[in-house]
């Protein structure tokens, strides 16, 4: 096995950004109390095989941001360890941190076919058309992309059901907020993004229906600074519990900052701001990684869409906070319970976009195409989808 990175410098740089965000909100740099240690910029080359030994699966995979961000790609390179840690000598993997959703992003995919790897990680939606000019060319590499809809006979899509564990956060933001206004700070309108600001509202309404939801976009998924500025313009208007669709822990430092509460995402950032913090929906990778990883080895990789949620044990509501109270605690308990059963859907009728118009009709339950293709804002949330009219 070994665990190494070619954009080590980049890893500075973005680091230095978190700490920048730390500044901002007057935390005494919280990255050093991070639930684990990023890992090391390069490690140890793997032994050759032994005689007569299969030679490991080569795995890489490529980051958007630094695995220090504490939220999305630290997410992702836990599952790749629990992935090194599952299947041991069976697979040797690598990552590239800190790559651009640009051309580079291509050169990048080309760079690790080159480097001999045969099963090819793509961790943001903007790599989806990149990576499959990479597969088109290189038909014997196995591609998968996070959170796209393109495929091709060697390249699927993985995703997480990020929206069950952003309604079970609105479930307690909504029982929390003394404002009844709360707060998304969002990355890039996309049904993404757009799914998870609708399912916290759903949430919060469904234990406050006076609840209203305000939602500043920063049109980045890695920027410490700007994630502070849009938390802040959230607090000062009247928003006392904040959620973010962003990478970095800057949200949560904000609302410490200011006494207000958040929640972390995509990881565990109680660390960050274990005042302000109610609890972390978190991306648990791993799972799929070690599956995708068997295909490639078993020779039963298949292209198709996996999307796994809290009943595959991909997404959880972890370290709830005391200050939380027992009936709220209850409550999310049991719409976990109901997601990991199948017995409570979170897109159930009557649902209505903050237009007046009917989404989705009482009575049924929208399918995985219709959650796919979210482009409107649900009635509790303020303004228009940008791009909307």
């Amino acid at each position: 096995m070994t665990t190494t990175t070619r954009r080590a410098w980049l890893r500075v740089t973005a680091l230095g950004s978190v700490a920048m965000a730390a500044a901002l909100v007057g935390c005494s740099k919280k990255e050093d109390a991070a639930p684990a240690a990023a890992p090391a910029a390069s490690g140890p080359v793997a032994a050759a095989p032994a005689s007569g030994a299969s030679a490991p699966l080569k795995i890489a995979f490529a980051y958007l941001g630094p695995v220090g961000d504490g939220g999305w790609t630290f997410a992702h390179d836990n599952g790749r360890k629990a992935l090194e840690k599952e299947l041991g000598s069976q697979v040797q993997t690598t990552f590239v941190e800190s790559v651009p959703e640009s051309a580079d992003a291509e050169r990048e995919f080309r760079d690790m076919v080159a480097q001999g790897n045969t099963l090819i990680f793509g961790t943001s939606f903007g790599y989806m058309e990149p990576m499959l000019k990479v597969a088109a060319d290189n038909k014997a590499v196995h591609f998968e992309h996070a959170t796209g809809y393109k495929t091709a006979d060697n390249m699927r899509v993985y995703d997480n059901r990020t929206y069950e564990g952003a309604y079970m956060a609105g479930v307690i933001a909504g029982g929390m907020t003394r404002t009844n206004t709360i707060g998304v700070v969002g990355s890039i309108p996309i049904p993404e993004v757009i799914r998870n600001i609708d399912s916290y509202t759903l949430g919060a309404q469904s234990v406050n229906p006076k609840v209203k939801v305000k939602v500043v976009w920063v049109n980045e998924w890695f920027n410490p600074p700007k994630e502070t500025e849009g938390a802040q313009s959230l607090i000062d208007g009247g928003a006392d519990v904040l959620l973010q669709n962003t990478d970095s822990s800057a949200v949560l430092q904000t609302a410490e900052k200011n006494g207000k509460y958040a929640f972390g995402w995509d990881s565990d950032m109680t660390a960050y701001g274990p005042k302000a913090h109610l609890a972390s929906s978190v991306n648990i990778w791993g799972p799929y990684y070690i599956k995708a990883a068997r295909d490639a080895i078993n020779g039963t990789w298949t292209t198709g869409h996996t999307w796994w949620g809290v009943k595959e044990g991909a997404i959880d509501l972890v370290s709830i906070s005391d200050k939380v109270p027992a009936d709220l605690k209850a409550k999310v308990d049991k719409v976990k319970a109901g997601l990991k059963d199948g017995s409570f859907a979170i897109w159930k009728g009557p649902i209505v976009s903050n237009d007046g118009k009917e989404q989705v009709k009482a009575g049924t339950t929208a399918d995985d195409a219709f959650l796919g293709g979210i482009k409107f804002f649900v009635k509790g949330v303020e303004g228009q989808v940008p791009g909307n009219k």
